[in-house]
């Protein structure tokens, strides 16, 4: 499974790339805090899979990366290729990138 780290998300954030970021998250924590990314808690990843684009770079995140990882390996068995995991998730980001962002 490729993956990304929060550095190189901010990198392509800041550099205007074309990709999309997707937040496997649940609603109520996609509220508490988020990085603009399109939120399909996992639980309907494969339901909404029409949403997550086929012909640019997608990342995924959660809160630490595990169930981002968890969508990326169920979209990967739906065909698509194109899927990066974030690593540490939201947490790596506050840790890392932004300690003023809140986290649960």
């Amino acid at each position: 499974m490729k993956e990304v780290t929060v550095q190189e998300l901010k990198s392509m954030i800041d550099q205007n790339a074309d990709f999309q970021l997707i937040d496997v998250r649940e609603p109520f924590e996609y509220e508490v805090s988020n990085l603009n990314g399109l939120n399909i808690p996992l639980a309907g990843i494969l339901i909404e899979a029409d949403k997550v684009s086929k012909d640019i770079p997608v990342i995924i995140q959660c809160r630490s990366g595990k169930r981002s990882a968890q969508a990326v390996m169920l979209l990967e068995q739906q065909g698509y290729t194109n899927l990066a995991n974030l690593q540490g998730g939201i947490l790596a980001w506050k840790a890392e990138i932004d300690p003023l962002i809140d986290v649960y």
